[in-house]
């Protein structure tokens, strides 16, 4: 269905840019839509969640990831990974500890909680994603993922 049609406009776009952009946006809040009411129902948020996938998949060498490095990855300013990290680690996902040797630094690290929380919900998590994109061959995936890395550069 046409975006023209979903949103249920009496007219057409006027400029092409203009419509491909407002698709993007539209599909995007879908997805944000879709993304909360598939956590909600598992006790965490979308942004909880990508922050347990980051710190198994991409801080366990180092024992976790620092929260500048979080914030960089997540795309949030310092202010906001405080008060997310803040709340994980009150529901027991997360610790924090002092970077040795540079106390100005926090490394943030799963707890067994957040590790079995992650593994819970990972599974179905996974098949979630499958069933979304499952509409897209994977030539369409590798495409969709080009023009979205190229409308980033151009931002």
């Amino acid at each position: 269905m046409s975006l023209k049609e979903e949103l249920q406009l009496n007219k057409d776009f006027s400029i092409l840019p203009h419509e491909a952009l407002l698709n993007i946006y539209y599909t995007a809040t879908l997805l944000k839509k879709k993304a909360a009411q598939f956590f909600r129902g598992r006790g965490i948020t979308d942004v909880q969640f990508n922050v347990l996938e980051l710190l198994f998949h991409h801080g366990d060498k180092k024992g976790g990831l620092t929260q500048v490095e979080l914030s960089q990855m997540l795309l949030v300013n310092r202010a906001n990974i405080t008060t997310l990290i803040d709340r994980m680690e009150k529901a027991d996902l997360v610790l924090r500890n002092d970077l040795p040797g540079d106390r100005r630094y926090n490394i943030v690290r799963l707890t067994k909680h957040g590790k079995e929380m992650l593994k819970n919900i990972e599974d179905s998590y996974i098949e979630e994603v499958k069933k979304t994109m499952g509409t897209l061959k994977s030539a369409e995936m590798k495409t969709l993922v080009k023009i979205l890395e190229r409308i980033r550069e151009n931002l």
